[in-house]
């Protein structure tokens, strides 16, 4: 089991970093993307340095597991809303699976995260 949750805790916190890199570079990409469905330029920088800040929770969770618990929590809210705001935007389903995958990715962090 700590094997799994290192592989997803890893694979988790390098998407979050990379999304916010990406946001705050202001990729074309990801800005199209997510005012497609509603966040306003403003929002980005502040998206961004929460997804910086789980996907650092998630490398310092290895030491402190309840940093690591926090961080899984904090980033699974934070794509349970990424979910949220494709399906009121009525994104397309293509558009809305990887915010899906990352989410039960998340999860599956969270899950891990307890029972180690």
């Amino acid at each position: 089991m700590t094997t799994a949750l290192i592989v997803l805790a890893a694979l988790l916190g390098l998407i979050a970093a990379g999304s916010a890199i990406g946001k705050f570079k202001k990729a074309p990409q990801i800005v199209e993307s997510l005012t497609s469905v509603g966040v306003k330029p403003e929002q980005m920088p502040v998206l961004a340095t929460l997804e910086l800040l789980g996907a650092l929770g998630l490398v310092v969770g290895i030491w402190l597991q309840p940093i690591g618990i926090a961080a899984a929590i904090g980033l699974s809210l934070y794509f349970i809303g990424a979910v949220g705001a494709h399906a009121k935007a009525k994104a397309p389903v293509a558009e809305s699976i990887a915010p899906f995958v990352i989410t039960l990715i998340a999860l599956a962090t969270t899950w891990l995260e307890f029972k180690r």
